[in-house]
């Protein structure tokens, strides 16, 4: 990280744009192409009227922010020259740079520049491209939570407990002459890990509403051929993007879609019709159908109330046995002629698709299935990326081995080892202990300039 980096930090084509250098000799390598002050005398934190110049050329007009280290986002030298939006000026602004010195900047070396030098912890580092890609006001609150610390003082606190714990046993360790002392230990030790996984479980359980607040809720729109699940996508989405048709098959591979909940976005998938067919195409659709049972997190299975469930309505309902799903009876303005004695009349809304008639009612279902006004009213504190989560998993399932242990009376130096891997692999999900490949790959999702 000797170098200094440079990149265009938002989009071209509008009506100003923003090139930033950070590193050793980002204000140096600047004031060679700039016209103004003395960018190398100015105080730092201060914005400088000029022009960027190649020879006595002007390329453009430009302000230019100085913001010397440490007090800076990388913790670096960082310049951010403000400049008119068009294409060919940034290019060639960025160009320059290149040209006296900078290097073009990886994605997201900007922020992995500031968690290398301990200005981000691992947690708030993902927060800053989770702020970019908010939908909704609530995904952006508990994203500026995350950047703020909150879910950093909530893991260390726990790694501080954990930490407490080890010392105790290294003391009852190094001091074994006291009497009984590894009855009193164990049975200390098990109470203790008890309360360790109880606030991890806490933890890992509210950190499911937090996910579902920033990536929303994976929703699929399921049935035979033919029963108004394209007409349903369209009127939840509020527009025709879904093509419909009164012919069987009419949706072969995957429609998708998504609406806002009361802050809770739902990712809509429209479905191919689930029957035996000959064709090719349509086969490969619904294999996608049933494939899309399984990953997702709510399933919308439509019914034709003017038709009698069959054998494959039947072998669905058996699939969702263990999924939240909502059944919805559409074509609610005909003669109903389904048979719904062995449906559970807790999950049946009503809909008539046609009518855009029902549509209330199944948004109140949907939020009464994810508790969704219960977890926009809770603190929203808690983990929030896959990576982190599956970490904290790691640690949970940790825990019995311990405990068993500890019923069987193992050493205590022994049963030290393993909890000592949970304090790690906590620390994994802050960024305490990490590994290059793992660092690389995370920060290689981020955008060119950020």
């Amino acid at each position: 990280m000797n170098d200094t980096i440079a990149a265009i930090s938002t989009s071209t084509g509008g009506a100003i744009s923003i090139i930033r250098v950070s590193g050793e000799d980002a204000i140096k390598i600047t004031n060679k192409i700039f016209s103004g002050k003395n960018l190398l005398e100015v105080n730092s934190h201060t914005i400088n009227y000029g022009y960027i110049k190649e020879n006595d050329k002007i390329i453009d007009e430009v302000l230019v922010s100085v913001m010397k280290e440490p007090n800076t986002y990388t913790k670096e030298n960082i310049i951010e020259i403000n400049c008119h939006g068009s294409i060919a000026s940034v290019s060639k602004i960025l160009e320059l740079l290149l040209q006296n010195g900078c290097r073009l900047a990886e994605p997201g070396e900007f922020t992995k520049r500031a968690f290398l030098n301990g200005r981000l912890d691992l947690i708030e580092a993902e927060s800053v491209m989770d702020i970019i890609n908010s939908k909704t006001n609530e995904s952006l609150d508990l994203s500026i939570r995350q950047l703020t610390g909150e879910g950093t003082k909530m893991i260390s606190s726990l790694r501080e407990k954990i930490l407490s714990l080890l010392a105790n046993i290294e003391v009852k360790i190094d001091y074994p002459e006291y009497e009984d002392i590894e009855d009193v230990t164990h049975k200390q030790l098990l109470k203790d890990i008890d309360n360790i996984q109880l606030e991890m479980n806490k933890i890992l359980e509210e950190s499911k509403n937090a996910k579902i607040i920033k990536d929303g809720i994976t929703t699929s729109i399921i049935g035979k051929t033919n029963v108004g699940k394209s007409s349903i996508l369209n009127m939840l989405i509020g527009e025709e993007k879904a093509i419909v048709t009164n012919i069987e098959g009419t949706t072969r591979d995957i429609v998708e879609g998504s609406i806002n909940i009361d802050g809770i976005i739902l990712n809509l998938i429209d479905t191919a019709g689930i029957r035996k067919t000959e064709d090719v195409v349509e086969n490969i659709g619904v294999k996608k159908s049933l494939d899309a049972i399984e990953k997702s997190e709510l399933i919308l299975l439509v019914l034709d109330n003017n038709r009698k469930l069959d054998e494959t309505e039947y072998e669905l309902l058996e699939k969702l046995k263990n999924k939240n799903y909502i059944i919805i009876i559409n074509k609610n303005d005909l003669k109903s002629n389904i048979n719904i004695e062995k449906l559970d009349k807790e999950k049946i809304v009503y809909i008539s698709a046609l009518n855009k008639e029902g549509l209330t009612d199944l948004k109140q279902k949907i939020k009464e299935i994810f508790n969704i006004n219960k977890i926009k009213t809770t603190d929203m504190t808690y983990l929030t990326s896959s990576r982190s989560i599956a970490l904290l998993k790691e640690a949970i399932n940790k825990i019995p081995q311990i405990k068993e242990a500890i019923k069987n009376n193992l050493p205590i130096d022994m049963i030290e080892i393993d909890i000592k891997e949970i304090w790690n692999i906590l620390g994994k999900i802050i960024g305490e202990t990490y590994e290059d490949e793992l660092i690389n790959k995370l920060f290689s999702q981020f955008c060119l300039g950020k």
